[in-house]
């Protein structure tokens, strides 16, 4: 079972990072109010990012550097 580190850019233009074994599933469950707090009235969504990662550890190590950035630094990483 892979994992996918992913960003969601909501609505709102704000940007969202978390990882995940099923993106669609996650992504559905965002849509619907069940995902994570900050996401929740945020959407409709946009991935703008993913990363397959080889273990969950990986995937929340990459997703803390991530988390890290500045918000400036997201978005340079996202467009190329």
């Amino acid at each position: 079972m892979g994992w996918t580190v992913y960003i969601l850019e909501c609505a709102d233009g704000r940007l969202y990072t978390g990882i995940t074994t099923d993106l669609k599933r996650r992504i559905t469950e965002h849509g619907a109010g069940r995902g994570a707090r900050f996401t929740r009235g945020r959407g409709p969504f946009q991935i703008v990012h993913e990363e397959p990662c080889e273990s969950r550890s990986d995937a929340s190590k990459r997703e803390l550097e991530i988390k890290a950035l500045s918000r400036a630094k997201k978005l340079l990483m996202i467009s190329g």
